[in-house]
């Protein structure tokens, strides 16, 4: 399995701690399920309209060191679904849209479609992400076709959509790391405690990207430690991931 190292860089950042219910408070560095995501922005291979394969995170490496910012954000408090945006498809006269602190002309309410909250974010984060694909189903053919796709997108820039740090507004740069490559990641040792591993079950093809066809999420967790700006993840199969009851074992 060839490994691929990604620096990644962003003005702000947030990966919220799940402990914290209303404001959002980052972790000091980047998650697994968040650093994944990025490797799926590149590239990520499907099957039969399902994942064929997930990019497990191994390493994550500190380049800076860890500053927090203090945000004020709107937030929206719903979201518009899948089911209504067909129907409105179907029938453009029965869009009926989200307001946001708006006056509605039919019922002349003022409406309060979003809400205030505090966000403890990260700001000017860079990180060198080291991941490898792991297929549902081994193919050495398939493999080398993610390889070679993924390394020549990787080197060109290009991603399917624009990778994020946490939060979607929050956009995320990246480059290849070329082999021979060497910066020393920023001396930064901490003891986090038990960090987000992921939100999906990564045992099933279908739990990556598909929330949304009923699959519930399947939080796991792990406990990280920060050594000399060096993150080691564990594999997801690990006896070190702790999966929620009923998840992958």
């Amino acid at each position: 399995m060839r490994r691929f190292t990604l620096e990644v860089w962003g003005e702000l950042a947030c990966f919220t701690r799940p402990e914290f219910k209303v404001e959002r408070f980052s972790y000091p560095l980047i998650t697994p399920s968040a650093a994944r995501g990025i490797f799926d922005a590149i590239y990520l291979e499907f099957t039969g309209g399902q994942p064929a394969m997930y990019w497990q995170l191994e390493r994550i490496e500190l380049l800076e060191p860890v500053r927090y910012i203090a945000l004020m954000r709107n937030e929206v408090k719903e979201k518009i679904s899948v089911r209504a945006v067909q129907g409105w498809m179907r029938d453009p006269s029965s869009l009926e849209p989200l307001y946001a602190d708006a006056t509605r002309e039919d019922t002349g309410q003022d409406t309060k479609g979003r809400t205030q909250r505090q966000t403890m974010a990260l700001k000017k984060v860079r990180y060198r992400l080291t991941a490898y694909a792991v297929l549902y189903r081994e193919d050495a053919a398939l493999r080398q076709k993610i390889e070679h796709s993924f390394l020549r997108r990787a080197r060109a820039g290009q991603c399917f959509y624009q990778p994020y740090l946490g939060c979607r507004e929050f956009s995320a740069y990246f480059r290849l790391v070329e082999e021979g490559e060497a910066a020393q990641p920023y001396p930064h040792s901490e003891r986090i405690g038990w960090m987000l591993y992921d939100v999906f079950d990564l045992s099933r093809p279908n739990a990556p990207l598909n929330p949304d066809r009923g699959d519930k999420p399947a939080i796991s967790l792990f406990e990280a430690v920060v050594e000399n700006g060096v993150l080691e993840v564990p594999p997801y199969h690990s006896p070190a991931v702790r999966k929620a009851k009923g998840g992958a074992a």
